[in-house]
């Protein structure tokens, strides 16, 4: 596949790093030379230093025979008019990245496909969807649903004295012999483990779980965890995730909001009507105590700082604060930000690949989650009706290693994968895989 991303900084270089693995040529249009200077020291992509909404800067980049244009700058306008620029000039699709989430209507997404721009995606309201997610699933790390919670996704933290620290994989299958859910990965002081029989887990591994609905109560079981009440919650940081998740929030909780400009306290007052809106610095630990950050059971941090949010949400940890989600931008501090204590980490840089990287992958793809700490993902399939998964029984199928099957949605039923399980043409299959072996495991799917 020919790709095209067009970017202004951080959010296209992560996504050009992150595909360099992949089987694809990728030309990165970038205004900024210098940071494309440092890509080329660390790829061997093909970079343009040059303005996107240019046509003779997009000719040069072979618009005309990309297969995937993204358009990941931090103007939406620049954007949308990037990506109409592309579509007319033969690009084949188009993905343009958003801020403003009204832009996601049916209505308005209908209007911006007739004019070119095939797909829209907005990680502030990606990230906002994750933080009320996390808040009604506070034994995860992270969750992720697939098919709409047939099969679904948790990280979790394994403590000391956690059940299933000292055991490996198979004590766990002969002890909870009706547990529907099985682990595809664990991160363990940075490095990423594909858990066969014999693994021994170990405290303070981030472990991935499969599970089938209505098994929260034996994975909670296994690993010692405990459900959190969230009733109270402060945000810290009015931006566009702050908002986005007061809105949702202040539905069912009480919400409190720190902003430190107040211009835009004013104007989140006249939006929030279920929401404290509180103008003061996150940093000011006596002026939260005085907000109620005692009696808060969840603290969200997502100013545009993420130094800020890493400290805020330390101090609310060291305070009582049971449930801590922090926006990270520097995806170098996401391993050392979970490794020092705070439970959830939002990077939007990983919320964009996440949602891009169902247009990459070859095969027929419906949702992906590109996860926190490792540059490897969850992909869901469509088995194709001539996949070469569907010729023998999952033990001989060639799975490449560094690849995991974690469940497959048949219809409405779900099915947790064993060596002699077929694939049958038009099922769903949640994949695990590192970037190096991704090609390679969509093709036995396509």
């Amino acid at each position: 596949m020919n790709i095209i991303i067009a970017g202004d900084g951080e959010v296209g270089f992560h996504l050009a790093k992150s595909l360099t693995e992949l089987d694809h040529s990728i030309t990165v249009v970038d205004p900024h030379s210098e940071l494309l200077q440092r890509l080329e020291s660390e790829t061997d992509l093909l970079t343009i230093a040059g303005d996107s909404t240019s046509p003779q800067v997009l000719k040069d980049a072979d618009v005309a025979n990309c297969d995937l244009f993204l358009s990941v700058l931090h103007d939406e306008s620049i954007n949308l008019i990037t990506c109409i620029l592309a579509k007319k000039l033969k690009a084949k699709r188009t993905v343009a990245r958003i801020t403003n989430a009204e832009l996601l209507q049916p209505n308005h997404r209908d209007m911006f496909r007739d004019l070119g721009v095939d797909e829209l995606v907005c990680p502030e309201r990606i990230a906002a969807k994750e933080i009320t997610n996390l808040l009604n699933h506070t034994v995860a790390t992270e969750f992720f649903d697939f098919s709409g919670g047939l099969l679904t996704m948790y990280l979790l933290r394994l403590e000391d004295g956690s059940p299933v620290v000292g055991k490996s994989v198979e004590d766990l299958t002969h002890v909870y012999r009706t547990m529907q859910a099985r682990v595809v990965a664990v991160l363990r002081s940075g490095e990423t483990y594909i858990p066969h029989s014999d693994f021994v887990f170990h405290a303070g591994d981030l472990a991935y779980v499969i599970s089938k609905p209505n098994q929260l109560d034996v994975i909670k079981e296994v690993t010692g965890k405990r459900e959190v009440a969230i009733k109270n919650v402060m945000i810290a940081g009015g931006g566009r995730i702050g908002r986005y998740a007061a809105l949702t929030l202040q539905k069912e909780k009480k919400v409190t909001l720190v902003e430190e400009n107040l211009k835009r306290c004013e104007d989140l007052s006249t939006v929030l009507s279920g929401t404290l809106v509180v103008h003061g610095d996150a940093t000011d630990i006596e002026m939260l105590k005085q907000e109620g950050l005692m009696n808060t059971d969840a603290f969200v941090s997502v100013t545009n700082s993420s130094e800020t949010n890493v400290l805020t949400c330390l101090n609310a940890k060291k305070l009582g604060v049971r449930r801590t989600i922090a926006l990270v931008e520097n995806t170098g501090f996401i391993n050392l930000s979970q490794d020092i204590g705070i439970d959830t980490i939002i990077n939007k840089k990983l919320i964009t690949a996440s949602y891009i990287a169902r247009f990459i992958v070859k095969g027929d793809t419906v949702s992906s989650k590109w996860l926190s700490g490792t540059n490897a993902e969850l992909i869901e399939f469509i088995v194709g009706k001539r996949a070469p998964a569907t010729r023998s029984v999952l033990a001989d199928i060639n799975l490449p290693e560094g690849a995991m099957v974690g469940g497959i949605i048949r219809g409405r039923d779900t099915i947790l994968p064993a060596r002699d399980t077929q694939l049958k043409a038009n099922d769903k299959v949640v994949v695990f895989a590192l970037p190096s072996v991704m090609s390679r495991v969509a093709r036995l799917f396509e």
